[in-house]
């Protein structure tokens, strides 16, 4: 049979989600807990790579066990192989034609950025910061540019391996909870560093470097080198991926913050 599960963990803890010789990631830690509890290796595919110190609260993996056992020792079976800063949070059966990787339709990212003064300790690996006041109506204007179909090589990694710099952002919004900005984007997928290359542009216009028509500028020139500087992992979570309703996976929740205030 085939499973779905749903994930959980603290980014800062490993390097990055994809299996490395010698290095403490993700993938080789969820392996290596499932093999544990089923007694023979069970491969993972997982939605979504996540870079070290990005963080997750609802990726999705399929697995193919070599045995059938009930449900909760896929999660609570596994999760007592698991350190603390990762767990399996749901287990659901799914139909072979289940692929966690081609079949998500859309991909949604948090970035958390503590806007204040003082930088915060209790905050520390789990959100950016800037110390300068953000203007937030300027970074929506610029936000606006951005969504829809576009070539987006200017925010992609020199790294980046994908076949096309083209996606489709679907969705850019940026909110303040008190001294904590969230920056909300959902896409059919993301280029490698896009997330947060996007961010730290949006940054200079909060911060009156440019203008919101700036970063059009920059979507339109396709050169990395004229965007902002990349944005620190630690503010960055994986918060959803969608898939066809039929599969019958549980929906990612709404809403996780490292800290929240009033919403402005």
């Amino acid at each position: 049979m085939r499973l779905a599960l749903g994930l959980q963990y603290d980014g800062s803890a490993f390097h990055g989600w994809q299996t490395q010789a010698d290095r403490q990631t993700v993938q080789d830690t969820l392996e290596e807990a499932l093999a544990r509890r089923a007694g023979a290796p069970v491969p993972t595919i997982c939605a979504g790579r996540t870079d070290a110190g990005v963080h997750a609260t609802s990726p999705v993996v399929h697995v193919d066990p070599p045995a059938a056992r009930p449900l909760s020792a896929w999660v609570r079976g596994v999760n007592s192989f698991l350190p603390q800063a990762a767990a399996v949070r749901w287990a659901v059966e799914v139909a072979p034609t289940f692929h966690a990787r081609f079949g998500a339709t859309a991909r949604r990212y948090d970035y958390w950025l503590l806007n204040d003064p003082v930088r915060s300790p209790l905050l520390a690996g789990r959100t950016g910061w800037l110390a300068r006041p953000l203007q937030l109506q300027p970074m929506r204007e610029a936000a606006a540019l951005l969504v829809g179909r576009h070539d987006f090589s200017a925010f992609r990694s020199a790294e980046c391996q994908a076949a096309s710099p083209v996606r489709e952002l679907r969705e850019l919004a940026i909110e303040r909870f008190g001294n904590l900005l969230r920056f909300r984007l959902v896409a059919n997928a993301f280029l490698h560093h896009m997330v947060r290359n996007l961010v730290g542009t949006l940054a200079y216009v909060g911060l009156g470097r440019q203008r919101p028509h700036w970063v059009a500028d920059v979507l339109q020139g396709r050169d990395r080198s004229a965007a902002a500087p990349t944005f620190a992992a630690a503010g960055l979570y994986l918060t959803g991926v969608e898939y066809d309703p039929a599969f019958g996976l549980p929906a990612p929740p709404d809403e996780i913050a490292p800290a929240c205030g009033e919403r402005a």
